[in-house]
C-alpha cells in the first residue's frame, strides 16, 4: 500500500496563500490612484540652428510638447504661425520661437523700447557696410545734404536718425544688389530715414 507523500497539503496551503495574497495586492495596485501623466502643451521650436534674416519655411519648424512652465508667454503652436515670417535673432535648434523672435510690431517695439517705433528697411550707398551690422547694434543714419551733390555747395551730412538699433540684415538677393537692413526708429525718424533712401544714398555709422 502507498503511503501519502508527507508535507503535500501543506505546500498547497502555501501556495494557494501566496496566490492570495499576489490576488490582493493586483486589487490594491488597481483601485490606488496612479501617477498623473504631467501635462504638457505644443510649442512651435526651431528644426535647425537659424540665422537672423531667415525667412522661415516649413522645413524649419517642428511641434513639441513641453511643460507650461518652460513656454513663453508669446510662444508660437503652429507652423503657419511662422511660415513665411522673418526671424529677427538667432535661434538654435530646439528654442521656442516667439512673436518677439519675428520682424513686426511686437520685436519692434521692445527692441527700441518705444510703442510708437516703426521698422524701416532699407539698403546701404555701400552694400559692405552691412556684413558690420548685427541685431541689437546701435547705428546713426546719415546721407548728405541734397546741395552737397555739387562741389562748390557742399556743407556736409546730414543725421537722419541717431541712435538706431538693428533689427536685422536681410541676406542678399539676385534681385536687387546688396542686403536688405531693417532698422527700428521712433515713428518720426522712420518716415525721414524711409523717404531719404528712395532718392538719396543713405549709410550708417556704428556706435
Amino acid at each position: 500500500m502507498k503511503l501519502p507523500i508527507r508535507g503535500w497539503p501543506r505546500r498547497l496551503a502555501i501556495r494557494r496563500l501566496v496566490a492570495a495574497l499576489l490576488v490582493l495586492a493586483a486589487a490594491v495596485l488597481a483601485i490606488s490612484p496612479q501617477p498623473r501623466e504631467p501635462d504638457t502643451v505644443p510649442m512651435l521650436v526651431a528644426s535647425r540652428d537659424l540665422a537672423p534674416g531667415t525667412t522661415l519655411r516649413d522645413a524649419d519648424l517642428t511641434v513639441s510638447r513641453l511643460p507650461p512652465s518652460l513656454r513663453p508667454r508669446s510662444a508660437l503652436t503652429d507652423p503657419g504661425q511662422a511660415t513665411g515670417r522673418v526671424l529677427a535673432a538667432a535661434t538654435t535648434a530646439g528654442e521656442p520661437l516667439t512673436n518677439a523672435r519675428m520682424v513686426g510690431p511686437e520685436n519692434t517695439r521692445l527692441t527700441a523700447g518705444d510703442p510708437s517705433a516703426a521698422a524701416v528697411p532699407f539698403r546701404l550707398a555701400d552694400p559692405a557696410v552691412a556684413g558690420l551690422l548685427t541685431p541689437g547694434l546701435r547705428v546713426d543714419v546719415v546721407t548728405v545734404a541734397p546741395e552737397t551733390v555739387a562741389p562748390e555747395t557742399a556743407s556736409g551730412a546730414v543725421v537722419l536718425a541717431a541712435n538706431a538699433t538693428v533689427l536685422t540684415v536681410r541676406p542678399a538677393d539676385k534681385a536687387a544688389e546688396g542686403h536688405l537692413v531693417v532698422l527700428a526708429l521712433p515713428r518720426e525718424e522712420a518716415t525721414r530715414v524711409a523717404a531719404a533712401s528712395l532718392g538719396q544714398p543713405v549709410a550708417v555709422t556704428l556706435r
